[in-house]
């Protein structure tokens, strides 16, 4: 029972890294390549991870994993991925909001300035990027977990567990670094 554990929130750790990852990927290609703002590290740790996204990925994950197994219709059509995707919205906006407010708590500001999006609650979230992070909240859910599921059922619950060990060091040395040192 105990190696279940282990094995479950080894799981939820490296599927909560991979999306940090993925998240500082996202937040780069956005400066460099879209807004053409040049190269900064928009993660708040030195690694190239932003773990509000895996945050976000994990609370979407256990809000709405049992969720999308049903079929809620309206008529004959399914609507269930419609309601999925509101509530990653609403999720992830709520963690952006949080996460806006902790890090002008410790740090004095935060990463983001959404003033000059429509419809954004001082500076800190807005329409636009929710919208976007309900998309990409989608693909976490619908195609990247699956994927994950099959890669970790593939490495093994001996690796699967070091492996989690292994990064968490590193990202705990990473935050004990930018924020203790």
């Amino acid at each position: 029972m105990e190696n279940k554990m282990y094995l479950k929130l080894s799981k939820m750790y490296l599927f909560f890294f991979i999306i940090s990852i993925l998240g500082w990927i996202y937040e780069v290609f956005l400066d460099v390549v879209i807004y053409r703002w040049g190269f900064t590290n928009r993660g708040v740790l030195i690694g190239p991870y932003c773990p509000v996204y895996g945050c976000g990925a994990i609370a979407i994950l256990f809000c709405l994993k049992k969720l999308m197994k049903k079929k809620i219709r309206l008529f004959k059509t399914n609507i269930t991925p419609a309601i999925v995707f509101v509530g990653i919205v609403v999720i992830t906006t709520i963690i952006e909001l949080i996460a806006s407010y902790i890090m002008e708590f410790t740090t004095g500001s935060w990463l983001w300035d959404y003033t000059r999006f429509s419809f954004n609650f001082e500076g800190r979230i807005a329409l636009n990027p929710s919208i976007r992070f309900g998309i990409g909240g989608m693909i976490i859910l619908y195609v990247l977990y699956p994927v994950f599921e099959k890669f970790i059922k593939s490495l093994g619950e001996k690796r699967t567990v070091i492996f989690a060990i292994i990064t968490s060091i590193i990202m705990l040395i990473d935050a004990l670094f930018v924020f203790v040192i």
